[in-house]
């Protein structure tokens, strides 16, 4: 599911021919400090007869500190059936690879974006996902607390006089925190790994 959304905006956005800016100064007169924005990975929500539906929403604010350094609030809701550990592929909703049901998470992240050369940044999240567990029949059976650590290495592109950007990045998350996981989620789990690579891609709007 995560690998369509990311092809379908990566079409989207390479498919334009709008004209790429480079890193502003903050004399410059596009110049923006605040921002909105959200993840192409919303549109995993209109992947027709999906199996397991994301219900994914992400909603980022971010203020520009400087024009290289950013600070940002993100909060993502979203359901998962599979063990994070498994990297996007084959694996991902392969029969007996699930989950004996699905986690709903509710995700409040902070994180720092820096800006290196031209438009190409680094940025470290931290996301404190509060976790409600389902067994197959949609009954509650528990609810626990994952620290995901997100590290990402991508480029911005800027279009619209500075308006709009989207930034393509690859990133692995890690979770050194995972607390009170059901034994049922937890026998799946055990086989894979407590981190995972996986591509990214934002949008947002300056202002």
């Amino acid at each position: 599911m995560q690998m369509k959304s990311f092809w379908i905006g990566l079409v989207l956005v390479f498919g334009s021919s709008l004209q790429v800016n480079a890193q502003y100064e903050e004399t410059d007169s596009t110049y923006k400090r605040w921002f909105v924005g959200s993840s192409f990975y919303m549109l995993g929500n209109f992947i027709p007869d999906d199996p397991n539906p994301p219900e994914y929403i992400q909603l980022n604010i971010g203020y520009r500190i400087t024009p290289k350094d950013v600070i940002s609030f993100r909060f993502k809701r979203s359901i998962y059936s599979w063990p994070l550990g498994i990297s996007i592929g084959p694996s991902l909703d392969a029969p007996g690879k699930n989950y004996p049901g699905h986690a709903r998470i509710l995700a409040p992240t902070i994180g720092y974006q820096r800006f290196w050369w031209k438009n190409a940044y680094t940025a470290l999240y931290a996301m404190n996902a509060f976790e409600k567990y389902f067994d197959a029949n949609n009954k509650t059976i528990g609810n626990g607390y994952t620290l995901y650590l997100d590290f990402y290495l991508g480029y911005q592109f800027t279009f619209f006089n500075n308006r709009f950007f989207i930034e393509p990045a690859i990133g692995i998350s890690y979770w050194p925190i995972r607390t009170n996981v059901p034994e049922s989620f937890k026998a799946v789990e055990k086989k894979w790994n407590n981190y995972v690579i996986q591509p990214w891609f934002d949008f947002g709007f300056n202002f």
